[in-house]
């Protein structure tokens, strides 16, 4: 969040498509560079994904995923390049790693959160359906979570930097809402730091997951503003708490915590402290903020997402505490030989964050 902003680009509108397990092609246009027709998505399947992860070339069984461990650029986001390109072409989130951890996100999420949404969402004045904008959409499991989960017909606007996800975001997004009603997709690529109330106007939801922990507070309060310009609320789930238990515990566990933990504030990143700043800065823009905590709870049927989330959690330690590595090295090959056996399980703490901002002429 922190790169130059990109032109933002508005593609149109897009037909939902079968999502990239159930398509076969692969044509140049799914990649950057190329050109879909108006109204159109080119065919394409994202790289090694199916009904469970595989290694591409140069990975074996037990390697990271790029895109789980740490991330080369201090305080960025875990990237990685996923083809040759220009050189100067942003690094790219890996559809492995987002596919992997999509389940635990999805069971993860506050519920308890949607019915105050779907009351604000109800009591619009004038709308016949939803217009929702999806923050750093990645592969767009947001929408596949919660489109289905709200009534009524649903335009969905995906942002993201990287059109390679935007693509696939697209293929991907849900057909139709809870009710049967139609759903409606079109991508923008840009920097989502820099949204303004303009960006928004006509918005009725804006939507993001594990964003504002790779955000700067001035970010966060540029986000805020923008929402309450717009009047529209905003869930925002899964950031970061900075808790993790490991069970059986091991007295390393808090030292690599608090080492990751100070690796995610790097470059002034809000890392565990996103949900406290983002609540006051929603509640400074005159926004009702409700938070839940939304953990990832991971047993031996969620052992692949463990180790690569321990290989992560580890990497990034030592990237911030490289005096750790002698006893990190140990510690991780235990944890990795107990999550094999089954015998670990941990839980991640996250928060969501709903935030009813005062729609917009004053209603109520």
């Amino acid at each position: 969040m922190t790169n130059p902003a990109t032109t933002t680009q508005q593609s149109g509108a897009i037909p939902a498509q079968p999502g990239p397990r159930e398509v076969t092609g692969v044509t140049d246009s799914a990649m950057p560079g190329g050109k879909p027709g108006p109204g159109q998505v080119a065919e394409a399947v994202i790289p090694h994904l199916g009904s469970s992860v595989e290694f591409g070339p140069g990975q074996v069984p037990g390697a990271v995923i790029p895109g789980a461990g740490p991330s080369g650029k201090p305080g960025s986001r875990p990237t990685v390049k996923l083809r040759e390109a220009n050189p100067d072409d942003p690094p790219r989130y890996a559809p492995e790693w987002l596919e992997l951890r999509e389940p635990a996100d999805a069971a993860a999420r506050a519920h308890e959160l949607l019915d105050p949404l779907r009351i604000r969402l109800a009591n619009l004045p004038g709308k016949s359906g939803v217009v929702i904008h999806d923050l750093g959409c990645g592969t767009g499991s947001m929408g596949r979570w919660l489109a289905p989960r709200l009534d009524g017909t649903q335009h969905w606007i995906l942002h993201d930097r990287d059109p390679y996800l935007l693509h696939f975001a697209a293929v991907s997004s849900p057909r139709s809402a809870a009710d049967g009603s139609r759903v409606s997709v079109e991508t923008r690529r840009g920097d989502v730091a820099r949204l303004t109330p303009d960006a928004l106007q006509g918005a009725s939801l804006v939507t993001a997951s594990a964003l504002l922990d790779v955000l700067t507070r001035e970010e966060v309060d540029t986000l805020a503003a923008a929402c309450a310009g717009a009047g529209c609320p905003a869930l925002l789930t899964l950031s970061v708490a900075g808790r993790v238990e490991l069970t059986p515990s091991h007295p390393l566990d808090a030292e690599i915590a608090q080492a990751f933990n100070d690796h995610q504030r790097r470059d002034g990143l809000l890392g565990p402290d996103a949900v406290t700043a983002a609540a006051e800065a929603f509640s400074e823009h005159g926004a009702t903020v409700r938070l839940h905590p939304s953990a990832w709870r991971l047993g031996p049927e969620q052992a692949a997402l463990t180790e690569q989330w321990l290989r992560g959690w580890v990497g990034a330690a030592v990237e911030e505490r490289p005096e750790l590595r002698a006893e990190a090295d140990v510690y991780l090959t235990n944890r990795l030989a107990a999550c094999a056996a089954g015998e670990l399980r941990v839980t991640v703490h996250h928060v969501d964050l709903l935030a009813l901002s005062r729609p917009a002429g004053g209603a109520s």
